[in-house]
């Protein structure tokens, strides 16, 4: 799978998206190294601390099926359904992604609808992540 059909399929995945208090919603595509995708989106919740992300969505499922080994992740947003230039894991994702993924996987931050995209990885993001 190439980086750019990574990036259409966290457009994709955006568009599951269930956002009716922020209305920004979110997509995410991750590849693993046998070649399995897990997409997530962010899924809302009125109480608010139960809303979850769409990275940690796919990252979830991933472990959940016993897949480990990451090789990138694409992440899209933008406010109702219109994508942003770049938007970048939260916090929580980003300790989420540290803990799965090397320092240098690759991050592919979405920039349009077409899967153009800004690469950066959670070393970047997150340079001093809790660690075992």
């Amino acid at each position: 799978m190439t980086k750019r059909e990574l990036c259409l399929a966290a457009i994709d995945a955006a568009k599951k998206s269930y956002a009716p208090y922020s209305g920004f919603n979110v997509g995410a595509a991750l590849l693993c190294k046998n070649g399995i995708v897990y997409s997530g989106c962010n899924i809302e919740n009125a109480a608010f601390s139960p809303t979850v992300c769409a990275e940690r969505v796919a990252v979830f499922k991933a472990v959940s099926d016993g897949n480990l080994d990451f090789e990138m992740i694409a992440v899209v947003g933008g406010k109702n359904r219109n994508i942003s230039p770049v938007t970048t894991p939260c916090g929580v994702c980003r300790q989420v992604l540290s803990e799965f993924c090397s320092p240098e996987m690759p991050i592919l931050l979405v920039k349009n609808e077409i899967g153009d995209f800004e690469e950066t990885n959670i070393g970047a993001l997150l340079p001093s992540s809790f660690t075992l």
